[in-house]
């Protein structure tokens, strides 16, 4: 009784970013190593707090295995629990870094006087540097930001961003987040932003982003009459790989079980 006790305790503590995936997964067999697929990028929104199993999001990056995967919602101990699913149960190997704008012990679990962060976060094959993470001054209804690191793709040398703007509805902060963001896009000839955008490619806010990039869907673009693929189930285009001084050679928009966002994947052209 007193062990029993004991358990519970600790899980009343953990808090609510910690399925119970986390008490098989150590013990399920390892698949053979695999590797991931050359120069493909992934933006996914993996939905918080919904209360998903961290195996079966692997499960899902894993059938596409990914060489970079941008995740937006994010808990930092979520996030390790993918990081090691992919590793341990599908042979993935990935880097991590994170974009934290949030400690909340409500969202993320930990303790009250040690809480989890959300945010976001960018896993890759080959090796992160040069890390920032910026919060927008004004974030809207919740904390918002995005965070850039510097990675290899195609073997070229490639700046990557992950953001997540503000909720629908909030236009006039989605404007200003989009200006902190361009700002620092610009910067690059060759850039990868990926992320949860909160706008329909012809919303006058997302302007800027066109202006320096294009979507891996290369039927999309603002007042293209229709022809932009839905990424969210309420059938909307919320989710974007925007490519600066790289091609699209193709992309997929699987819908998720596990989230209300699909998982946009595209593979890129490596000259």
């Amino acid at each position: 009784m007193l062990a029993g006790a004991v358990i519970v305790a600790c899980m009343v503590l953990v808090g609510p970013s910690a399925p119970s995936d986390a008490l098989f997964g150590r013990s399920s067999p390892v698949n053979a190593v695999r590797d991931v697929v050359p120069n493909r990028v992934m933006t996914w929104n993996i939905c918080n707090p919904c209360d998903e199993s961290n195996v079966d999001r692997a499960a899902e990056i894993a059938v596409y295995a990914p060489q970079v995967v941008g995740m937006q919602e994010t808990c930092v101990r979520d996030v390790e629990r993918i990081r090691e699913y992919l590793e341990r149960l599908h042979g993935l190997v990935y880097h991590v870094e994170y974009g934290t704008v949030l400690q909340s012990w409500s969202r993320c679990g930990g303790t009250p006087w040690s809480p989890g962060g959300f945010g976001q976060a960018i896993l890759s094959a080959a090796p992160l540097t040069d890390r920032v993470s910026v919060e927008y001054p004004e974030g809207g209804s919740e904390n918002r930001g995005y965070m850039a690191v510097t990675t290899v793709v195609g073997g070229r040398s490639v700046r990557v961003f992950n953001t997540h703007l503000a909720q629908r509805r909030q236009e006039a902060f989605r404007e200003d987040q989009i200006g902190v963001l361009a700002a620092d896009v610009a910067r690059h000839d060759r850039a990868i932003v990926l992320g949860d955008f909160n706008a329909v490619p012809d919303a006058p806010e997302l302007a800027r982003m066109w202006e320096l990039a294009k979507d891996a869907d290369s039927g999309c673009r603002p007042l293209s009459g229709g022809t932009c693929g839905v990424t969210t189930d309420w059938q909307s285009k919320f989710d974007y790989i925007f490519l600066r001084g790289i091609a699209p050679v193709q992309h997929r928009v699987q819908p998720s079980p596990s989230s209300d966002h699909h998982l946009f994947h595209a593979d890129l052209d490596p000259t």
